[in-house]
């Protein structure tokens, strides 16, 4: 699955870093995103922003990252 770099910001609107894939799945859930964004964040490990969010999705990744 490729998740657009936007449905991911929408997704963590309200992040508070550094937080862990299950923090950062819980609230994408919170916020609507699908259930395999959510799925996908779960996976990845802690992070300090949302430049390392990315960079842990990078392979699944669509659009525009600049």
């Amino acid at each position: 699955m490729s998740f657009q770099v936007t449905d991911v910001q929408k997704a963590l609107k309200g992040a508070d870093y550094p937080a862990d894939g299950d923090a950062l799945a819980d609230l994408a859930s919170s916020n609507g995103a699908d259930a395999e964004l959510v799925e996908a964040l779960r996976g990845i490990r802690e992070v300090d922003g949302p430049n390392g969010v990315m960079q842990e999705l990078k392979g699944d990744l669509g659009g525009s990252t600049g």
